[in-house]
């Protein structure tokens, strides 16, 4: 079962990234990311704000754009990019099954 909300070191962990370049792209992309805020003032993500994250992930880190490219990508074609995210998921998924049949072996 998915969770309602994920903590910013979860949001991290799934990225890959460290929790204060999360924190940064938080803070970048107000128009596209809004996570909940706790009574503490910590930040929760819902699924959503992982895919956008995911998406802000590839353009930038995978494709090389700067922050306000990714921002315009992401604004003029959103739509292609969470395609090739999604695409990009599966084929990770794939390479660890196979990963995980040839260990087995």
């Amino acid at each position: 079962m998915e969770k309602l909300y994920y903590s910013i070191s979860e949001a991290a962990g799934i990225l890959g990234e460290s929790v204060s370049l999360v924190r940064f792209w938080s803070n970048s992309f107000p128009a596209l990311l809004k996570p909940r805020r706790t009574a503490k003032g910590n930040r929760q993500y819902t699924a959503s704000d992982i895919e956008v994250l995911k998406q802000i992930h590839y353009l930038v880190k995978d494709r090389g754009l700067t922050l306000e490219g990714a921002a315009k990508s992401l604004s003029a074609d959103k739509a292609s990019v969470s395609n090739s995210v999604k695409a990009i998921d599966s084929l990770k998924s794939i390479k660890a099954q196979l990963i995980e049949i040839k260990n087995s072996l």
